[in-house]
């Protein structure tokens, strides 16, 4: 592929395998990335992927989960998705203050996540 000013660009991609069953969740997501050194298929439990459509405005979003998927799993995967993009956001703006407030965020919702999910367990 050739840019406007003649010089070669390199394309990457990134692919998703879902199988579904026959209620059309997903049985199994797996997925590769060979410029990121992901050769093969990657067995993966959930998936949120979000894409910023400009001409829009808006936030499009796929959002995945494998039966497989337990609660404390679901509450890390929020969690640690929270921090990355709270990082993201502060490398993107240079907004610490606002990056930190997401971080609070997350440290609270995981927290009482993991209290809920304890007290099920109990009850």
């Amino acid at each position: 592929m050739r840019s406007n000013t003649g010089t070669h660009m390199h394309e990457s991609e990134i692919n998703f395998k879902i199988s579904l069953d026959e209620e059309r969740m997903p049985e199994t997501i797996e997925w590769h990335a060979p410029d990121g050194g992901v050769n093969g298929l990657q067995e993966a439990k959930g998936l949120l992927l979000g894409i910023w459509d400009g001409a829009e405005k808006s936030a499009l979003r796929i959002d995945l989960w494998t039966k497989k998927m337990m609660v404390d799993e679901m509450a890390e995967f929020f969690y640690q998705s929270l921090m990355g993009m709270a990082d993201t956001y502060n490398r993107a703006t240079r907004q610490t203050e606002l990056s930190n407030e997401l971080k609070s965020f997350a440290k609270a919702f995981y927290k009482k996540a993991m209290e809920t999910i304890e007290a099920e367990q109990k009850a």
